[in-house]
């Protein structure tokens, strides 16, 4: 990486965990030349600022690699399988079920129905998949 790092780029440790995950690169055609920890990077940095995909900073990959990248993370499974782990490997390292037996609603997504439901809902709509990745990582 031959940029200044920002908030909310992988560590090295994060990276680490969460390498192995992704696919690899499908043999044969041209070789990948993409950097996949600068897009995901670049998904962290989206999903943390709530920024538009064309407006990624300049110095991440360009706004469209990153969008066929997510939705191809998307349709293939790959993001259901990163949340799915990074959930696992805490709650199996405390000696828990990787299953959680309980949840909780929070009040304010409850009461958003009522706010106009699909209009005020639909942000936190649009990066449903990829915010699992947000908040499996363990952040330090």
């Amino acid at each position: 990486m031959d940029r200044k790092a920002y908030a909310t780029d992988l560590t090295d440790e994060q990276w680490r965990l969460l390498e192995p995950l992704l696919p690899v690169a499908k043999s044969g055609g041209r070789p990948r030349a993409v950097n996949l920890r600068e897009i995901v990077n670049a998904l962290l940095s989206l999903l943390r600022t709530g920024c538009p995909w064309r407006s990624l900073p300049h110095d991440l990959p360009p706004w469209r690699t990153v969008w066929t990248y997510f939705r191809q993370w998307r349709d293939d499974g790959t993001l259901d399988r990163l949340h799915h782990e990074l959930r696992s490997q805490p709650r199996i390292a405390a000696g828990r079920d990787v299953h959680p037996s309980a949840g909780c609603l929070d009040s304010q997504s409850v009461k958003t129905a009522e706010k106009g439901g699909r209009a005020a809902s639909t942000l936190a709509r649009k990066f449903r998949d990829a915010s699992a990745i947000l908040s499996s990582i363990p952040w330090d």
